[in-house]
């Protein structure tokens, strides 16, 4: 029987960057799943990194986001809004790049839900944190 993988929103998550970037991810065969937990006392200075892979549908929890379109993360072609409560669905390849915005507690809490796994969050039962600008894993 197969078994299932759990991970919270809220315990657990790894320090990426200290009092500014926290996470956590699952890998499964066919997609990865990672909460990332932005902080406004060091989390704002993160600059917007370029990136892409896999097809990425993301859920804005908490917080927003402005996402940037393009392979220049300083000078996006375009840009799209998450409010918290958005859905967005990027399409593969599509080099994107983001710069948060704050709750009134000072968080940015989105869910990315990626396919095919992000090869940057490791194996499947053996996940990994990684984010753009770097990563502890």
């Amino acid at each position: 029987m197969a078994s299932c993988q759990i991970f919270s929103f809220t315990e657990g998550l790894r320090e990426v960057v200290e009092d500014g970037l926290y996470m956590q991810s699952v890998v499964g065969d066919a997609l990865s799943v990672g909460v990332v937990n932005f902080r406004a006392a060091k989390g704002s200075d993160i600059p917007p990194k370029s990136h892409a892979h896999g097809e990425e549908a993301t859920l804005q929890l908490r917080g927003g986001c402005t996402v940037g379109l393009g392979p220049d993360g300083a000078a996006p072609e375009s840009t799209v809004a998450l409010e918290e409560g958005s859905v967005m669905i990027m399409p593969a390849d599509a080099p994107h790049s983001g710069v948060n915005s704050f709750d009134a507690e000072g968080m940015c809490l989105r869910l990315n839900v990626v396919t095919p796994p992000r090869a940057e969050y490791g194996a499947k039962g053996a996940s990994q944190v990684f984010y753009p600008m770097g990563g502890k894993p």
